[in-house]
């Protein structure tokens, strides 16, 4: 019977809301007794009268209430004290900065309010002016009082606490002493450095050299990275450099395992710009495309912002490689809807949990539409309902040799679906259609990249017919990496099986980048190309597949032809050893953006020709299957020009 009179002493300890908010209201009523106090003994040089001692007697209460109430409408009391940082600082200084404001009201300026009134009402007159330069004083001590308190536990726990902990994580150098490397180093200090101990960081501004972040110091530029390694006895590594090229990242990389570095962590794409928040969950572990394809690319995110915000955006194959990262990235600019269009529901369905984890925000305006560009009723019916102002066409089928043996599926989608889009956005007042193309619909070998070249033409054939304000734009480029039906997805399942890794030619080149970066220079090239241009991404150097082979193994810390072989299969239906960005007659000038070229055909497909091009297409699908396929190769030989 005895026990369930006496307290839990464990719930009574469990901190709440009320408990810590009542535990800052009682501290700041000490504080400011204290501080009012102590600013009487500094003016006064420590020599109080008991007039002095009576005014402050009467006065306490003012102070109490007026800053209290302050407090309260600032939000003191809702800070969680362990992640105090300068937003929380700010608005303490302001509190009391509005407090005191208003405490000189009280005092200085006469009104039936002042100060001395209300005190005469109840005690005899009050003959002694308060000093103004109490509240200077007051304000100063206070400051530092009310957030010294409120800083108290981060202190504790990222200095303090912590220094008994230093060799609890492994050692660890942090490439990068930007504002994502600071962020790092705070959230490794939160985790009380159970995974990571901080020794240094590397970066090659050379201002930042010799100074201090949170007490870690900047010990050298990145090529001492060997040097430093050795020094310090390092055990890991995380390069917080999101935007790093993929030759330095590779050098930083080769230098780290040769040194024995097992762990070497990277940061990952950040998506909201507005938001670059980066933490120890969010680091991922180097990859493949980061060494071939990870490349410096800087877009000019106010103007993409411009473009974007507040307009209605529909992607098309949105739950595909391309079409998912336009989303991702389209989202973080503030669209009024995003309209995500597939015939893959498994797809949409990922993809919607995907943007409610990242972008919750934007759940009531991103709409899953499954259908199909080849028909055009649905298309219609889902323009007539969302109404989009810029159309991104990511859908088509890519992989080439699936569609040499499958070529009027490659036309259905890649012909007829982008010709339904074009004309369905030419009646339906979208401001801009940027159709995706690709390398391989210059000279093209395979059906898919005659295809595309098609799709090329029908949007310039769009942009010159006379549709009012509309412009279509194509943005060709090569091959990124990881996308589906692509090389590194191939090589990876050979790899899990032990190999070998299939190589068609050991002379073969590509041009690779990763999807983040191909993409956000889709959106660059989206808002400076003008209607009826192609666009082609820099794509940097071209790389060769049997190296991408041999670098895959070696980062799974393997040796290429004695643990895992790589073997010559040679060149499979409409495969090019080489791929090029542009043909010989295409005139190529520069845009105002450095990785992003601007080509025009001397010729190309008026509208009526590309109709014409269209019904011959939709007479060749009525042949029988036996006919129809030779019919299209004949087509594509006669039609498209090399």
């Amino acid at each position: 019977m005895l026990k369930q009179y006496i307290p839990n002493i464990p719930n009574i300890l469990h901190p709440s809301l009320f408990k810590r908010s009542l535990f800052f209201i009682l501290l700041d009523i000490l504080i400011i007794i204290f501080s009012l106090y102590l600013s009487f003994l500094l003016r006064f040089e420590f020599a109080l009268t008991d007039e002095y001692r009576r005014l402050i007697a009467i006065g306490l209460p003012f102070f109490i209430i007026v800053k209290l109430a302050f407090f309260s409408s600032f939000r003191l009391y809702r800070i969680t004290w362990r992640h105090v940082g300068i937003n929380e600082l700010f608005n303490i200084v302001n509190a009391l900065i509005v407090a005191e404001l208003v405490l000189i009201v009280l005092f200085l300026v006469p009104s039936p309010l002042n100060f001395f009134t209300l005190a005469g009402r109840f005690s005899d007159p009050i003959l002694t002016v308060f000093p103004r330069s109490i509240f200077l004083l007051d304000w100063v001590i206070s400051m530092l009082l009310i957030s010294g308190l409120r800083i108290s536990k981060r202190l504790y726990l990222e200095i303090v606490r912590n220094k008994r902990n230093l060799k609890q994580g492994a050692r660890t150098i942090i490439i990068g002493a930007g504002d994502t490397g600071e962020m790092i180093l705070r959230d490794i200090a939160k985790q009380e450095f159970s995974r990571f101990y901080p020794i240094g960081f590397l970066d090659d501004d050379g201002r930042k050299l010799g100074t201090y972040i949170h007490g870690v110091k900047v010990l050298a530029r990145t090529d001492r990275l060997i040097a430093v390694i050795k020094k310090h006895a390092t055990e890991a590594l995380i390069i917080a450099i999101p935007s790093l090229n993929h030759k330095v990242l590779r050098r930083i990389y080769d230098d780290a395992r040769g040194c024995g570095i097992e762990t070497v962590k990277i940061v990952p794409r950040i998506y909201d710009f507005h938001r670059p928040e980066v933490n120890l969950k969010s680091l991922e572990e180097i990859s493949i495309e980061d060494i071939i394809g990870r490349q410096t690319v800087k877009v000019d995110y106010g103007e993409i912002e411009r473009f974007l915000k507040g307009g209605v955006i529909l992607i098309t194959g949105a739950g595909g490689s391309i079409g998912s990262e336009i989303v991702m990235q389209v989202c973080s600019f503030y669209p009024e809807s995003v309209v995500l269009f597939d015939i893959d529901e498994t797809a949409l369905h990922n993809m919607s949990l995907r943007l409610k984890q990242l972008y919750p925000e934007l759940t009531d305006r991103v709409s899953l539409i499954v259908g199909d560009v080849k028909d055009s009723g649905r298309v219609e019916e889902v323009f007539k309902k969302v109404s989009p102002q810029v159309v991104f066409h990511a859908a088509a089928y890519k992989h080439v040799p699936m569609m040499e043996y499958n070529p009027f599926e490659a036309v259905k989608v890649n012909i007829f679906g982008t010709y339904n889009l074009a004309e369905i956005s030419a009646r339906n007042g979208v401001k801009r259609f940027i159709m995706i193309s690709t390398d391989k619909a210059v000279r093209p070998t395979s059906i898919m990249g005659a295809t595309k070249r098609v799709a090329e033409d029908i949007c310039k054939a769009f942009n010159s017919g006379g549709h009012g304000e509309i412009e279509f734009i194509s943005v060709r480029f090569g091959n990124v990496l990881g996308s589906r039906g692509s090389v590194l997805p191939l090589f990876m399942e050979q790899l899990r099986y032990g190999g070998p890794l299939t190589v068609t030619h050991k002379d073969m080149t590509r041009y690779f980048m990763t999807i983040p970066e191909a993409v956000s220079l889709v959106l660059q090239a989206s808002v400076i190309g003008k209607g009826g241009e192609i666009l082609v991404l820099d794509m940097g150097e071209p790389v060769k597949i049997v190296e991408l082979a041999e670098e895959l193994i070696k980062i799974h810390g393997l040796m290429p032809y004695r643990d895992i072989d790589i073997t010559f299969v040679g060149l499979r239906p409409g495969e090019k050893l080489f791929e090029e960005l542009l043909t010989a007659d295409e005139e190529t000038m520069v845009s105002k953006h450095e990785r992003i070229f601007i080509t025009k055909n001397k010729e190309y497909y008026n509208q009526p020709e590309i109709e014409d091009i269209i019904k011959k297409l939709r007479v060749i699908s009525k042949k029988p299957l036996a006919e129809r396929e030779d019919a299209i190769r004949n087509f594509f030989a006669e039609y498209i020009r090399q």
